[in-house]
């Protein structure tokens, strides 16, 4: 398929590479009556080691941490399961809640209330760092404080610098990864299916699934030939940090969900398609 567009919004041949959702992914896309191709591009890997998380644990204890910003909700139960190995929980908790606590998004926030754990601010929507550095400087004084970042996967190199620029100490807390599939069959097809020209939608739900796309498709010296054939496709973006990465390897998205969820994207897809027709 290429740009020149699928005539026939009902009979779009669309690939995904949600891993966690999967078949939700799939339903979503079938129940708009299109045609769903899902490979699985990573997995979340909690750390062999969980050092990091100890040694925030120790510092929050002894008073050494003065904000701690979740970014995910995965994330946030991670670290509590990582730090209840070595420590009270209710005790952790009862530090967690004397820091100023800043979360991404609605997820983490979830969580936290879970806990019984105050939040002092929010980043809005899209939650990316951006909007998260906005909100923290209107609420939260950042110079000479040690800011704790619970890492979702990648670290967010910008968002640190553009503490440190604000006169904070950044302490990062890596609680898990992303990784390869165990089996990474299903991508490598959709892998030769893009290069074969059998989508019309390559749709991206989070900036790592291009990061391990590149890494199989360079494995099988397919990477400029996939990187190519992709720009003839269209591509679709949950929201601007996938779309950044995305347009850094030369495939910006023509679609981005607003706001940033799997439903919406899906819908925004089909809506793309019949504006066109």
């Amino acid at each position: 398929m290429s740009k020149s567009l699928n005539k026939n919004p009902r009979k779009l041949h669309i690939c995904s590479f949600e891993s966690r959702r999967a078949n939700e992914m799939r339903s979503l896309i079938e129940r708009q009556g299109g045609t769903a191709t899902v490979a699985p591009s990573m997995q979340e890997v909690p750390l062999d080691q969980n050092t990091e998380a100890i040694a925030f644990a120790e510092k929050l204890r002894d008073g050494g941490v003065d904000i701690v910003l979740f970014m995910t909700g995965v994330g946030a139960r991670a670290l509590l399961d990582a730090v209840s190995t070595q420590f009270d929980r209710d005790e952790f908790l009862h530090s967690l809640d004397a820091c100023r606590i800043g979360v991404r998004g609605p997820k983490p926030a979830a969580v936290l209330r879970e806990w019984g754990v105050h939040i002092d601010c929010r980043a809005p929507e899209p939650n990316t760092w951006k909007e998260f550095l906005t909100v923290l400087e209107a609420d939260i004084p950042l110079v000479d404080t040690t800011v704790a970042i619970q890492e979702y996967g990648e670290p967010s190199n910008e968002f640190y610098g553009q503490l440190i620029q604000r006169g904070a100490r950044v302490l990062p807390v890596p609680v898990y990864r992303w990784a390869l599939p165990d089996d990474t069959g299903p991508l490598l097809s959709a892998i030769r299916a893009t290069i074969s020209g059998e989508f019309d939608v390559l749709m991206f739900t989070s900036a790592n699934q291009l990061t391990n796309i590149r890494t199989v498709a360079e494995s099988t010296d397919r990477w400029e030939a996939w990187q190519a054939a992709a720009q003839s496709c269209v591509i679709a973006s949950i929201g601007p940090t996938a779309s950044k990465a995305l347009q850094a390897a030369g495939i910006p998205p023509q679609i981005e969900a607003s706001p940033p969820k799997m439903g919406q994207l899906v819908r925004a897809v089909f809506k793309f398609f019949a504006e066109r027709l």
